[in-house]
């Protein structure tokens, strides 16, 4: 999955353009996170959550929605270590479930969960 986000030709990023929310409880690697109303994230969805920890180190963890809860909120896994994230950061909705790419590239090469190359071959 590629959560790195793109910029298009007027200078903002793709994923500023998607569904944002805020997160509302840490618990391990399980995130509740809520949205406006009538902007819930489909199950499945990723999410991102972009920001800095408290020392200044930045922040980039991908999450899956696992359950609406209602009350605007969605139960999400993260993808990777949830240290540094607090209660309010900013969650971006990227409208597409995690993806990872497939084909004769992708052949014999070893990925983690989020479709990145983990083998050092570049």
């Amino acid at each position: 999955m590629r959560i790195n986000p793109t910029t298009s030709g007027s200078g903002v990023s793709t994923l500023e353009k998607k569904n944002p929310g805020r997160v509302v409880q840490i618990i391990g690697p399980v995130l509740d996170v809520a949205f406006p109303p009538g902007k819930m994230p489909n199950i499945y969805n990723a999410l991102v959550v972009q920001g800095r920890d408290s020392v200044g180190q930045p922040i980039n963890v991908a999450c899956e929605v696992q359950q609406l809860l209602g009350n605007n909120r969605v139960r999400a896994v993260a993808m990777s270590a949830t240290d540094g994230l607090t209660r309010g950061m900013a969650v971006i909705d990227t409208g597409a479930p995690i993806s990872v790419p497939v084909g004769g590239a992708t052949l014999g090469r070893i990925f983690n969960v989020l479709g990145e190359p983990v083998d050092n071959l570049g």
